[in-house]
């Protein structure tokens, strides 16, 4: 081995050479994590309210008086989480409704399985315990198919309102939801969340 890679070997594995580079990546670290923090404190809060737009939006879609105003979300008990978990679905966020000054009852945004991934919808729920509409606020279903049942098309999200779990009634797609053909895991997906959010409506009492 020359002389000339020998002297190079003994400068790469120079003490003052790695604390020099130890060095230059902890500042380059902190630099980066700092730029990235001004990001983020820059784009969270239009972010945040995109997000609460979008929810309201939602809300506004599911109730009975497209006037009624929202209280913010409710803490999530244990007893709603069980009562969506009976129709393995997720209960997100419920929302205490407010008509004209009077309780209107609550919007519940769930989370079920469809063909293709999670659905995440808002479910009005009146007093009385029956839906008073239902909205899609994300999907991933197949485009043309279910995409159908997202799209409210033939009115397959219209027919849930009014319905409700009396005397011990269940929505069940073939027995009282229609489905759209080609799309029925979808309809069963969407079924299912409303089932949940009648369920958690019933949980809050």
């Amino acid at each position: 081995m020359s002389n000339e890679v020998k002297t190079k070997e003994a400068v790469n594995m120079d003490p003052k050479y790695l604390m020099k580079l130890t060095l230059t990546l902890l500042i380059t670290c902190v630099i980066v994590a700092g730029l990235l923090g001004l990001v983020n404190s820059v784009t969270e809060g239009p972010i945040a309210d995109i997000n609460k737009a979008a929810t309201e939006k939602a809300m506004s879609a599911v109730v009975a008086d497209p006037n009624s105003t929202f209280s913010d979300p409710l803490t999530i008990t244990d007893a709603m989480t069980a009562a969506a978990t009976q129709y393995s679905t997720t209960v997100d966020s419920v929302y205490e409704v407010d008509s004209n000054g009077s309780p209107a009852g609550y919007a519940i945004k769930m989370i079920a399985s469809g063909s293709q991934g999670n659905i995440e919808m808002m479910v009005g729920v009146d007093t009385d315990g029956a839906v008073t509409g239902v909205s899609i606020v994300k999907n991933q279903e197949t485009s043309g198919i279910g995409s159908k049942v997202m799209n409210n098309e033939n009115g397959v999200l219209d027919q849930f309102v009014g319905m409700s779990h009396a005397d011990g009634n269940v929505l069940v797609v073939g027995t009282n939801v229609d489905a759209i053909t080609g799309a029925t895991v979808s309809t069963r997906g969407v079924t299912s969340g409303v089932n949940g959010a009648l369920a958690v409506a019933g949980a809050i009492g």
